[in-house]
């Protein structure tokens, strides 16, 4: 990975926001805090006009599971406090939203994978849900079945093909094998696919702030983390998804259409490629060029894939204590969720470390 931008990184590291408008005047790299908060952001979505919302990670729940922000270091439950009531209170609620979504048609989507802590907090039945933007109304909601939302799945990630209707959901497995889950909107059926070992983590190690991310042992060691497929995302002509697992260095290429068209098993898995290398991420976003950004949680770091292959750093900055998620916003700006998650107690042998505030930044990579 050669650092594309460091000499900029050297000289400017703590670039403050210019004024709006000024975007032109930005570098490459310049990166700036969108807003510190007491609660811990797992993934977010961006609107074009900046408007930033986040789900809160099932790691560290609080009082409320989506937020929208509101200042630098405000935000609000979103849509509404009914909708963030406490975990399984009700159909209307959202238990343990994570994967979040906007699309094209002025819609946000998220994803409820219903994941508890028994025996006090039972799993819930996984949904998928779309708010409008405008009013915060559900105009669209599916409990996934037993098939392909089983009980021990992980539905995380998500990415939408709004102009023809069908969602693409990266499950990492749990106690269930990963797979991933295509939703059609249209016909309100969904299916599982878990036929590739593409969709498998990898035997690398996850290592943050020098030491080796993982849960603890009935014998008080650490295993190191093995997860599988995680981040997911979508051309922007709806033809090719991409996907690999967090613990691993490939990023893997599919054709959407083999999916949408309910091609089988062994047709899908034939078909999935090597599209590049990747560092081990929980987040990613590909644009409209064809470049690929991904979360670096090793380095603290956010990488470019581009389309001549080559994996190079965009901005590293020691703030990005696991940089969990990646969304676009207005021209020219990844936000990005930071929310310490190695130092939650889950992987970090059941202690809380985390030093408040978690933070919602966002890093200037030009125009496409």
């Amino acid at each position: 990975m050669r650092p594309l931008f460091a000499a900029l990184l050297f000289v400017f590291p703590l670039i403050q926001p210019l004024p709006a408008g000024a975007d032109e005047q930005q570098l490459p790299g310049s990166i700036e805090v969108v807003a510190e908060l007491p609660i811990n952001p797992g993934n977010l979505a961006v609107t074009a006009d900046g408007r930033v919302f986040a789900t809160v990670h099932q790691f560290r729940r609080a009082d409320a599971q989506l937020i929208e922000i509101t200042g630098p270091a405000s935000y609000r439950p979103w849509p509404d406090t009914a909708w963030n009531g406490a975990f399984g209170s009700g159909p209307e609620v959202l238990n343990s939203a994570l994967g979040i979504r906007v699309d094209r048609q002025g819609r946000l989507w998220v994803l409820d994978n219903g994941l508890g802590d028994p025996p006090l907090m039972p799993h819930q039945t996984p949904k998928l849900l779309a708010f409008a933007l405008a009013g915060g109304k559900p105009v669209f909601r599916y409990d996934f079945p037993p098939e392909t939302g089983p009980a021990g799945s992980f539905l995380n990630d998500l990415a939408v093909d709004d102009a023809r209707g069908f969602v693409y959901i990266a499950d990492v497995g749990g106690s269930q094998a990963p797979a991933l889950v295509v939703l059609d909107l249209n016909q309100r059926r969904s299916r599982r696919f878990t036929a590739s070992p593409a969709l498998q983590a990898e035997d690398v190690d996850l290592v943050v702030e020098g030491r080796v991310i993982g849960p603890r042992g009935d014998d008080g060691k650490v295993k190191p983390a093995r997860i599988a497929l995680n981040p997911i995302t979508l051309s922007t002509d709806g033809e090719t998804l991409f996907f690999g697992a967090m613990n691993g260095e490939t990023w893997y290429q599919v054709p959407a259409r083999l999916l949408r068209e309910g091609a089988k098993d062994a047709v899908i898995a034939a078909a999935i490629t090597k599209a590049g290398p990747k560092p081990v991420s929980d987040g990613a976003a590909t644009d409209t060029a064809g470049h690929h950004y991904f979360t670096d949680l090793g380095n603290n770091a956010i990488t470019v894939l581009g389309p001549d292959g080559r994996l190079d750093a965009l901005v590293q900055d020691d703030r990005l204590l696991w940089p969990d998620a990646l969304s676009f916003g207005e021209p020219g700006w990844l936000y990005i969720a930071v929310n310490q998650l190695h130092r939650a107690p889950f992987l970090n042998g059941g202690v809380e470390g985390a030093v408040p505030p978690f933070r919602i930044m966002r890093v200037y990579f030009g125009q496409d």
